[in-house]
């Protein structure tokens, strides 16, 4: 089960002088249902001779595009990343543009899909268009992209100069996807708002304050409309929630920068992803590191805000079908042995994780990782007082007077 790894990978390419040279937002959006074909003449003008990058189970949909392409005058090539965004993936990739004298890089598919097309694209300086099949991320908007092992082990990521240059975001593509993409893109988006608060809640910077809050309605939508969604695909709620996951948690990053996307819930996922490999997609787990940020914040701070915060999200997670613990993820059964390469992952001195307002060790961590149903306890809450309030977002509460669910979820 377990992955070779580095003790030392490099998790993040990113520096505080993001906040300067923001990418806020791809160049054009074009959002609709069956725009895919209507799309053709937006992409020629960006280039004659695109390379398609797909997965293997999306190439089918890439071929399907050939038709209204060709009624451009478009030369296209296409071409499968394989089962992630890897090294290797990537150089060939790169080969197969320089052989078909690429002048556009067009990918279509999942985060990794996406992710993989934008820094080929990066590497050869070329413009790039993202076409997302399910609404399970938001890498078709944002201007990062993760590098992973052969294995699924999740290495480093990597800021990109710029978002991409065209989005298309076709609601009956997206629809045909399996319902659990749109699921772990749930728990991927609505993380904004628990670790951009945490940490960047007491920010008085003008855009980060605006990145923060819109964490909070990205949020609330979600928490609302999400149930409604899921059981009616299509649907308007529907659309608003793939709106909510594909587009709106891109503007949270795009505004805030590297330290308004990840923080605790992420560095989870990338200790995770060296133990469970394919097991479970990145919105999944995620989802389970939200759970984990918010029990060291109960455990380490005794804020109580955080563990009611914590059932809320249990519940909301039982509705939606968002996993809870660790057994949920195909985790079950890991030996202690696989926790602490997970946790090794998660602590690495340049993790996300660092973020935090507080300091983590190890055996807080993985008491964390297999407590994240635990009922609220008196003596977690109080075992270490808070030397600063309730946390950045009792400063938010009293920033901005929400209505409806931002009155009771914290």
């Amino acid at each position: 089960m377990s992955n070779k790894f580095s003790t030392e990978p490099s998790l993040s390419t990113q520096t505080s002088s993001s906040l300067f040279t923001l990418t806020v937002a791809p160049a054009k959006v074009i959002r609709g249902s069956g725009v895919l074909q209507t799309a053709a003449a937006e992409i020629a003008c960006l280039g004659s001779r695109p390379l398609i990058v797909a997965g293997e189970s999306t190439l089918a949909i890439s071929q399907q595009m050939q038709p209204f392409l060709e009624t451009q005058q478009l030369h296209t090539a296409q071409a499968t990343y394989g089962a992630d965004c890897c090294e290797a993936s990537l150089k060939s990739l790169q080969k197969r543009a320089k052989e078909h004298k690429a002048d556009l890089i067009i990918g279509v598919g999942g985060g990794k899909a996406l992710d993989t097309a934008k820094l080929v694209a990066q590497q050869l300086q070329l413009p790039v268009v993202t076409i997302p099949t399910s609404g399970a991320t938001c890498a078709a908007w944002s201007a990062l992209s993760n590098v992973y092992s052969e294995d699924g082990a999740f290495l480093y990521d990597v800021g990109l100069s710029r978002c991409p240059d065209l989005l298309i975001l076709d609601y009956d593509l997206i629809k045909t996807a399996p319902q659990h993409t749109l699921v772990a893109g749930i728990g991927d988006a609505i993380a904004k708002w628990y670790e951009a608060s945490v940490s960047s809640g007491h920010s008085q910077d003008t855009l980060i304050i605006a990145a923060v809050q819109q964490a909070r309605v990205l949020r609330d939508i979600l928490l609302q409309k999400s149930a409604a969604a899921i059981k009616e695909p299509g649907s308007e709620v529907w659309r608003e929630v793939v709106d909510a996951t594909v587009l709106l948690a891109g503007v949270v990053g795009g505004l805030g920068g590297a330290q308004c996307r990840t923080v605790a819930a992420h560095a989870v996922h990338n200790g995770l992803t060296h133990i469970s490999g394919h097991g479970s997609i990145h919105g999944e787990k995620v989802a389970f590191g939200i759970l984990v940020q918010l029990r060291l914040e109960e455990m380490l701070q005794g804020n109580q805000l955080a563990a009611s915060a914590r059932q809320q999200l249990l519940k909301f997670y039982a509705e939606i079908g968002l996993p809870q613990k660790l057994s949920d993820l195909g985790l079950g059964n890991i030996t202690l042995g696989e926790l602490q390469t997970a946790v090794e992952i998660a602590l690495v001195p340049n993790s996300d994780i660092h973020r935090l307002p507080f300091k983590v060790a190890p055996e807080q961590l993985m008491a964390a990782m297999v407590s994240t149903t635990a009922p609220i306890d008196s003596r977690d809450t109080t075992a270490v007082a808070s030397t600063e309030g309730t946390s950045a977002r009792r400063s938010l509460i009293n920033r901005v007077s929400p209505k409806g669910i931002s009155d009771e979820v914290l």
